[in-house]
């Protein structure tokens, strides 16, 4: 059935999102990128309780792009020295346990992930205040 509110709430929430990405600093996008991929972990961690194993494997798979494509792809290997080379490798091994997180409907491994993104955001958020 067609549900209007749905369609509108849901073109609303697209463009709250694209407006922010927009009017984000670079150190505000990174912890944009960690937020959702928080987020997305949470979800999918939701989702498996519940049996629900759609919602599941499209939130794993928001969480692995936001870190591949995102995070990963984003890092200055160039510039950015050993930080880099360390976020590089970290990156690297949490794309991979949310992959097995997913075919293996391993909640632990959901967790390992977020407990190792959290400090990461945190971090970054501390650079988002203003001085």
């Amino acid at each position: 059935m067609f549900s209007p509110h749905k369609s509108f709430a849901g073109t609303y929430q697209q463009v709250q999102v694209q407006t922010g990405i927009e009017a984000a600093s670079g150190p505000k996008l990174v912890g944009m990128l960690y937020d959702g991929a928080l987020e997305a972990i949470s979800t999918a961690r939701g989702a498996m309780a519940r049996g629900d194993i759609e919602l599941k494997g499209r939130q794993i798979a928001r969480a692995a792009r936001i870190v591949e494509e995102g995070l990963l792809g984003g890092l200055d290997r160039d510039r950015g020295g050993e930080l880099a080379a360390n976020l590089d490798r970290l990156y690297r091994y949490l794309a991979r346990r949310l992959t097995e997180a997913n075919l293996r409907n391993d909640d632990a491994a959901l967790g390992e992930c977020a407990a190792l993104l959290a400090p990461l955001r945190d971090a970054w958020s501390e650079i988002e205040r203003p001085a």
